[in-house]
């Protein structure tokens, strides 16, 4: 089997996989959900309901305030506690509704019959599936929470291929790796559904070799559709990016500063596609979500599918995690990911993971001088330089960074601190580069 990937760049991390065969455990709502309105890149939504309202579960308790946002709903039947300001992971408040749980909970629907023609009725007319999508509350569950109904807006004619990220090349998430076992039919319904409203002829589901189960499963549920493919790719990191993904798929390159739709693409998470099944079949707005807790000393590395607003803490205990001095906790997986202060917080619509790191791993290197050794530059996977942009973000020449450096197209997968022999905080500095000229923006 020839197996694709991406170039420039990239790296091979060791997997930790330590929950790949652990089956996903649903669990019931907790007294209550705390449910903060920022659960999407963009603005947030806007608070619809009042302290001491009664909610059903799938009512909208919050609408979208702009076209960059999202809708979000109750998981739960309860009642509204409060709505207001509640501490975040990392240290600054944020507004959230907060629900107690009623006694009496529904079932949550499971697969529904997919022989219907709902993509060819999709075809005839999208528009109303789009905005299905956006009440829905759907944004992406990889991580970067883009409101899913503007990515599936696009012009007719422009795209002819949508790309699936399945890939999961984070080390030790699993989240992905768990839905695809337990839902590759509805995958594949919600791929075809998906490519009607974007008006794609061809779809392809990427997937790196070290899930081969996953490979098979959507394989055999693609079987009959001759405008879906499966493409096995070789495990190599950061793939799941974009344009790298992009690349390994369909040797299609994305321009600087451009989009997939200007090489006639769409990609979407495969937990995303899911979530449009939900939404486009079942009637389900985006709830619930599941969550891997893991670490290399974790007593029960797991995958949880929870109610959003469903406590942090709480799932670090049902996994027997039992936090010590030094230890770090990160939110997402231990390459893109951030370390939070707080785990007294909720699970939100683009929490994939929960990474426990004990102390004797979690402490940084000392930092040494830059050796000149461009392993940087070797492994970045856009041809950038880190070294430099790096150097100049840290004396505070960002603009440098930007004009001579490229420092705007890094998608800060960490590549570079991973191999640098200096321990040399690279993407930090270049982070900090990046915030001054967003904050610039802002003025």
């Amino acid at each position: 089997m020839t197996l694709h990937t991406f170039h420039p760049g990239g790296i091979h991390i060791p997997d930790f996989k330590l929950s790949a065969s652990a089956p996903i455990v649903d669990l019931a709502p907790v007294a209550s959900l705390v449910l903060p309105l920022g659960q999407s890149i963009g603005s947030p939504s806007r608070a619809v309901v009042a302290v001491g309202q009664d909610v059903a579960a799938g009512q909208i308790i919050a609408e979208p305030s702009s076209r960059i946002s999202a809708a979000l709903h109750s998981p739960v039947f309860g009642v509204v506690k409060s709505v207001g300001s509640v501490d975040g992971p990392w240290g600054y408040p944020e507004q959230a509704v907060v629900i107690s749980v009623g006694d009496a909970q529904p079932e949550q629907g499971g697969l529904a019959d997919m022989e219907g023609d709902m993509p060819g009725q999709i075809r005839a007319c999208a528009r109303p599936y789009i905005e299905k999508v956006r009440d829905a509350g759907l944004v992406g569950m990889g991580g970067a929470t883009f409101p899913t109904h503007v990515k599936l807006d696009v012009p007719p004619g422009k795209v002819d291929t949508l790309v699936i990220n399945a890939v999961e090349c984070e080390p030790y998430l699993t989240c992905d790796h768990a839905l695809m076992l337990s839902a590759p039919a509805a995958i594949v319904y919600g791929v075809r559904l998906a490519m009607a409203i974007v008006g794609a002829s061809k779809a392809v589901i990427g997937i790196e070799d070290n899930k081969p189960d996953a490979i098979k499963a959507l394989s055999v549920h693609s079987g009959d559709c001759d405008d879906v493919e499966v493409i096995a790719l070789r495990s190599r990191y950061p793939q799941g990016g974009e344009k790298q993904l992009i690349h390994a798929t369909l040797r299609r390159e994305v321009p600087v500063g451009g989009l997939p739709s200007d090489v006639g693409v769409v990609v979407m998470n495969v937990a995303t596609i899911y979530a449009l099944y939900e939404a486009l079949v079942l009637g389900q707005p985006l709830t619930r979500r599941i969550v891997t807790v893991t670490g290399p000393e974790v007593p029960r590395p797991a995958n949880y599918r929870v109610p959003l607003g469903y406590p942090v803490r709480e799932l670090l205990r049902l996994s027997g995690v039992e936090l010590g001095a030094g230890d770090k906790v990160v939110f997402g997986g231990p390459m893109m990911g951030r370390a939070v202060t707080n785990v007294d917080v909720p699970v939100t619509k683009g929490l994939s993971g929960i990474l426990v790191l004990p102390a004797s791993v979690a402490g940084r290197a000392s930092v040494d001088p830059c050796v000149r050794c461009a392993k940087c530059v070797e492994v970045c996977p856009m041809g950038l330089e880190p070294y430099l942009i790096s150097t100049l973000s840290r004396l505070g020449q960002v603009d440098e960074a930007v004009g001579d450096g490229g420092m705007m197209s890094c998608i800060e997968c960490g590549s570079c601190s991973y191999v640098c022999p200096s321990s040399r905080p690279l993407l930090d500095y270049i982070r900090y580069g990046k915030g001054v000229v967003r904050s610039r923006k802002k003025r």
